[in-house]
């Protein structure tokens, strides 16, 4: 049993869907999940595997079905936090667990900082916070060289370089920097250049999630169980580090899930994980595991 429904804030229209009853049936609290850039379609073969419990899926503003009248194109944090802010309080039904994946990670961190009240255990899985790298300034050389071949040649030639960025080992020395600009055709990718530039997580519209500086203070004193997650996959690769130095600074350390970064995808995504593995392994943290 599946509800679509839209939340209207003054300036965006936030579609969300619910994956059963509320108030839920065993009484646990419902499982939000969430992503960024991706939308609810990205959780299409990890819900199924959570029959028993009410899971919510959503759109963020200007993502998939969920408009917006703001007149902007950018992804912020603390807007996208204040919006799951306002569904969370119009079901009803909080506070609320959470699996958030790469950027939807960061809006979550953003969520429990400014409202610590309204998820009880957080699953922050493999958030792109470059700011906190040690490299931080040579990572943000290497995310604008990306924005750089996508604004010249188009979404295959960006999407190249975005694979070729986020899967590199460790710091971003002179070695990566000296590499030639990667050949779409290496990854299956068009070479031609159909001429949009509004990709969100190519462009620029997304800057200001990867730029983001948790509140540790914030965070340390919520109510909130948080937990950092990486993909057993990911090893030494960007969002690897990332989730690493943001454990650190929460005084913990990393909560390992199976695959990649999108290791609860189906087939169906062209990059697919393992998400039965992944659905168990969410049970298991989320009962404190």
């Amino acid at each position: 049993m599946t509800n679509t429904r839209t939340f209207q804030t003054t300036d965006a229209d936030i579609v969300y869907d619910v994956h059963g009853p509320l108030p839920t049936a065993d009484g646990r609290p419902p499982l939000f999940m969430i992503g960024q850039p991706m939308d609810a379609s990205g959780f299409a073969a990890l819900v199924p595997h959570f029959p028993d419990r009410t899971v919510v899926t959503y759109d963020p503003r200007g993502l998939g079905r969920s408009t917006r009248r703001d007149g902007r194109v950018d992804h912020d944090p603390g807007v996208q936090a204040a919006d799951l802010h306002a569904v969370i309080e119009e079901l009803g039904a909080g506070p609320v667990e959470m699996f958030a994946s790469s950027g939807g990670a960061v809006t979550a961190l953003t969520l429990v900082a400014a409202h610590p009240h309204d998820v009880i255990t957080l699953v922050a899985h493999e958030p792109p916070l470059i700011a906190v790298l040690p490299d931080a300034a040579a990572a943000e050389r290497a995310s604008a060289g990306v924005r750089e071949v996508y604004e010249a040649k188009g979404w295959g030639a960006g999407m190249a370089a975005f694979i070729t960025m986020t899967s590199w080992q460790g710091e971003f020395t002179d070695e990566y920097f000296a590499r030639p600009a990667p050949d779409p055709g290496q990854f299956g990718l068009p070479s031609e250049d159909d001429g949009s530039r509004g990709d969100p997580l190519l462009s620029d519209q997304s800057s200001a999630v990867i730029s983001y500086r948790p509140d540790v203070a914030a965070l340390a004193a919520a109510p909130t169980r948080i937990v950092i997650a990486v993909g057993a996959e990911s090893t030494g690769i960007l969002t690897d580090r990332t989730s690493r130095v943001v454990a650190e600074l929460l005084g913990q350390q990393v909560t390992v899930f199976p695959s990649h970064h999108g290791g609860f995808l189906g087939p169906e995504s062209g990059y697919p994980g393992q998400p039965e593995a992944f659905a168990r392994r969410l049970r298991d943290v989320l009962a404190g595991d």
